[in-house]
């Protein structure tokens, strides 16, 4: 076990599970290892990401969450019903995500919640609006991240070589989500 904690510069791979605090039900959960380098980019919440701050490798920590604070109160005007036979076939399961694009241009998801044999139902609220969550993560790995890391926000992973491939730049995969600016 590694005695490093997390501060900035340091790669951290953990997993984590959203518990809902009334039903004690898993929301979400991530399984495979959620990568980044901390301080560079801010792959959860900002207050899961500052209670991460000074935690170890091995160590599991929860993290209670109004989720009202992070996305606000639930807006009734993003709750769409529509003809069935009016939305493409590919849409019409619950759970599937819909990107849509508004009149100035800005998109937002919106996820089927609702289908019947007439009508489709699909909501722009954050499924996790208006409830209080447990943010409960695992830490798997704490280190030193590379400049190449940094400057990234996450992980390289080596692809396949293509040197001498007619018409191919190699670039590095990384695996990091959110963007490689920094956040202080």
């Amino acid at each position: 076990m590694s005695n490093e904690t997390i501060e900035n510069g340091k790669y951290v791979e953990l997993i984590y599970k959203v518990i809902d605090q009334k039903s004690g039900g898993v929301l979400t959960q991530v399984d495979y290892p959620l990568g980044y380098v901390h301080g560079t980019n801010e792959v959860l919440a900002p207050a899961v990401m500052s209670e991460l701050e000074g935690k170890a490798q091995g160590e599991v920590i929860e993290v209670p969450i109004d989720c009202n604070e992070l996305y606000g109160k639930r807006d009734e005007d993003l709750v769409i019903t529509e003809r069935l036979r009016d939305v493409p076939e590919e849409y019409h399961q619950v759970g599937m995500s819909i990107l849509m694009e508004s009149e100035q241009g800005q998109t937002k998801t919106f996820m089927v919640t609702r289908v019947d044999k007439r009508s489709i139902t699909i909501d722009g609220n954050n499924p996790l609006c208006e409830r209080e969550v447990i943010f409960r993560l695992e830490i798997l790995l704490v280190r030193d991240a590379s400049d190449e890391e940094i400057q990234y926000g996450g992980k390289i992973e080596e692809g396949p070589d293509l040197t001498g491939v007619e018409g191919v730049t190699q670039v590095p995969i990384h695996q990091a989500q959110g963007s490689p600016e920094s956040h202080d």
